[in-house]
């Protein structure tokens, strides 16, 4: 079956759609080689310290993809809430309270060997899907905004989170929990665990489900326009919930594996700290496709982990990269709202049609000037 070709205007604003993310990053480490120049530093042997701390050998490429590991599934948790058009800001809540589950499973069920994973990653998905249902539950029956209820159910989770690991499973009354079994963790592949291999996989399921299937298409017409949805017979508030309750759970999911899978395999303060809102930056340049929000993670990986190694070779400090970090996430949310823009699109539009011009008039000037000279 031939694939349907794209019109014009589609393809115009296909390419800036992908241009845009890739012109951001640039930008920034531009902006970021001029602040490391101004601090009388060596910009390139910086950004060349960071790669080698970040992707130089098997090892550090293991510790870049474990670092961008939780960063994908609270994006991928983003992604699917804001296709069908709910703002999901919970996800760092949900992730935490999968790693709850997964310990009050684990530790309160004394759970050993390969059982142990496989229960704790399905209470996680489970408790993280249900906390991503209160809010949506809230949204459809009471009409509160998700955003508002989002951030609240964060900060209960958080709390919640310490009365876990200061009171329920404390070690030896230290602010922490006791480490997870070393029989019961996730076992390693290629030096990294196995939860990377998942998130990887994760996202390229979700862009099959988003893009190819039937249900896909639903959440993203409820997304673009859920009254127009309605009329057309889709239930769009079940689609809501069960958006809630799917992004939630990718989260939860995201959640334990951290604590089954990294090290220091226990919860304490500041775990699952951040992660939530990177996600949220990571899918909006991600432009809400799970496959690029995989490779926006992974350059938010690499930047955390590199930055470390920058910071030795040349001494700068590390809120470097976290200026760097900020300002992508600026300059592609500016760009995504620029190109929206009246003007800027006439701009556009003028440079795509005055080269589509160009090629027209290229064959027919070569065919006149065959004409001479055959004349």
């Amino acid at each position: 079956m031939a694939k349907k070709s794209l019109d014009p205007e589609a393809k115009r604003e296909q390419t800036l759609t992908i241009l845009t993310p890739i012109v951001s990053v640039i930008l920034a480490l531009i902006i970021g080689a001029i602040i490391i120049a101004a601090l009388g530093k060596n910009p390139i042997q910086g950004y060349g310290a960071m790669l080698a701390g970040s992707l130089g050998g098997p090892s550090k490429i293991a510790s870049t993809l474990e670092r961008a590991c939780p960063l994908i599934f609270t994006g991928l948790c983003a992604v699917f809430a804001y296709k069908c058009g709910v703002f999901n800001l919970g996800g760092e809540g949900q992730f935490i309270m999968g790693a709850c589950a997964c310990a009050y499973t684990m530790f309160g069920l004394h759970l050993q060997g390969p059982l142990g994973p496989l229960i704790g990653l399905i209470a996680g998905i489970i408790v993280g899907g249900i906390w991503g249902l209160l809010p949506g539950i809230l949204k459809i029956t009471r009409g509160l905004n998700e955003m508002i209820t989002t951030i609240m159910f964060n900060y209960i989770a958080q709390y919640f989170m310490e009365f876990v690991y200061k009171n329920v499973f404390s070690d030896n009354g230290l602010p922490k929990t006791v480490a997870v079994p070393k029989s019961a963790r996730l076992p390693e592949i290629a030096g990294t665990h196995i939860g990377v291999l998942l998130a990887i996989l994760l996202s390229f399921f979700l862009w099959y489900v988003i893009f190819r299937t039937s249900f896909g298409f639903k959440i993203r017409a409820v997304g673009m326009n859920s009254v127009a949805s309605k009329v057309a017979g889709y239930p769009v508030r079940k689609l809501m919930l069960l958006a809630f309750i799917i992004s939630g759970a990718i989260a939860g999911m995201g959640g334990s594996i951290e604590l089954m899978g990294k090290a220091p395999y226990r919860l304490a303060e500041g775990f699952g700290s951040g992660f939530g809102f990177d996600g949220v930056a990571i899918a909006l340049i991600a432009q809400l496709n799970p496959v690029a929000a995989l490779v926006v993670a992974i350059l938010f990986g690499i930047l955390s982990t590199g930055g470390t190694m920058m910071q030795s070779v040349i001494g700068v400090p590390t809120a470097i990269v976290e200026i760097i970090r900020g300002l992508i996430i600026i300059f592609a949310i500016a760009g995504m709202a620029a190109i929206k823009m009246p003007k800027i699109k006439a701009f556009f539009e003028s440079k795509f049609q005055g080269k589509s011009r160009k090629k027209d008039a290229a064959p027919s000037d070569g065919s006149a000037k065959k004409t001479e000279v055959t004349a």
